[in-house]
């Protein structure tokens, strides 16, 4: 909904005749955008306000006069992110992750594809799209992942084909063979597809509600949840900052 919103990455805002206050520019930004707004804090540079709302950043002066675009539309040619240059830090991506965090224990693990890999101490989660060519590649890089527990939630969105595929995954007697056996072998799966499937519905809906809306999206023990094929060696590393 916000991409088709805006199209630039300063949007101008009519201009307020005195300072607002946090609770008053929610209202304001609730009321001019369309959007819930779910915080509203200083940002700490150029007593700028962030704005967090449908999954997004944006930022904004006291008086509401204009809004920069960030968050999840970082990906985006038109949007911009705060940066903090003393340390090279990006401050929209650390606050985003933060805030979309999800706690693991929160996670409907009953409805995800389970593989324990020798002690199986270490975990993490993914959603993902038996079509996503991304997933592939990051199923290929966890094949060589050692003293780890993998959730795989089955998140089809790209495709119809996607759904099936999914559908016969789930229905399979041995669920982890037959998604490694399509996911890093290109085996195609096959039997029925008309078994309860309720858990990819379900999945869905979850993933909707936390604004999942690309695959793979991992998520770690401590709730952070990264868009996108990570490498082996950075998964290495925050599977070994688990305590």
């Amino acid at each position: 909904m916000l991409l088709k919103v805006w199209s630039t990455v300063l949007l101008l805002l009519i201009s307020t005749v005195c300072s607002a206050t946090e609770a008053e520019i929610q209202k304001a930004i609730e009321s001019r955008l369309g959007v819930k707004v779910e915080s509203v804090t200083k940002a700490g540079y150029f007593g700028l306000y962030e704005i967090y709302a449908d999954g997004n950043l944006f930022y904004t002066d006291e008086k509401v006069t204009a809004i920069l675009i960030g968050g999840d539309l970082i990906r985006s040619q038109h949007a911009l992110n705060l940066v903090d240059l003393k340390t090279n830090r990006n401050i929209t991506e650390e606050r985003l992750r933060k805030l979309t965090a999800i706690k693991f224990s929160d996670l409907p693990l009953d409805r995800a594809i389970k593989q324990v890999r020798g002690d199986g101490k270490r975990v993490l989660a993914t959603f993902e799209d038996p079509n996503c060519g991304y997933c592939k590649r990051l199923a290929k890089d966890m094949q060589k992942l050692e003293n780890v527990t993998i959730y795989t939630f089955l998140y089809p969105i790209l495709s119809e084909d996607s759904a099936k595929k999914s559908r016969q995954v789930w229905c399979s007697a041995d669920r982890a063979k037959a998604w490694n056996d399509w996911i890093i072998e290109g085996k195609t799966p096959g039997g029925r597809d008309n078994c309860d499937t309720s858990a990819i519905k379900g999945n869905l809906e979850f993933g909707r509600r936390l604004n999942i809306t690309g695959t793979p999206t991992i998520i770690f023990a401590d709730g952070e949840r990264v868009p996108g094929a990570v490498p082996l060696n950075v998964l290495e590393q925050r599977l070994n900052q688990q305590k």
